[in-house]
């Protein structure tokens, strides 16, 4: 299955609780941080939520 890079380009400051757990979740942390992940809708509906506040890159 595909991968995607989810990258945090924007502080969490403002952001609803929702949101700061979905980053959390998805394993991001600071600013610049980011994950490799499986292509499935789970991660594509967090990507969604956040979707203002993360850069998101398919990985060969």
């Amino acid at each position: 299955m595909a991968q995607i890079k989810i990258t945090l380009v924007k502080g969490l400051a403002g952001t609803l609780p929702v949101q700061r757990k979905t980053i959390k979740a998805l394993g991001l942390g600071k600013i610049s941080s980011s994950v490799i992940r499986e292509k499935d809708p789970v991660s594509l509906g967090m990507v969604r939520t956040v979707s203002h506040l993360v850069k998101v890159e398919e990985v060969q």
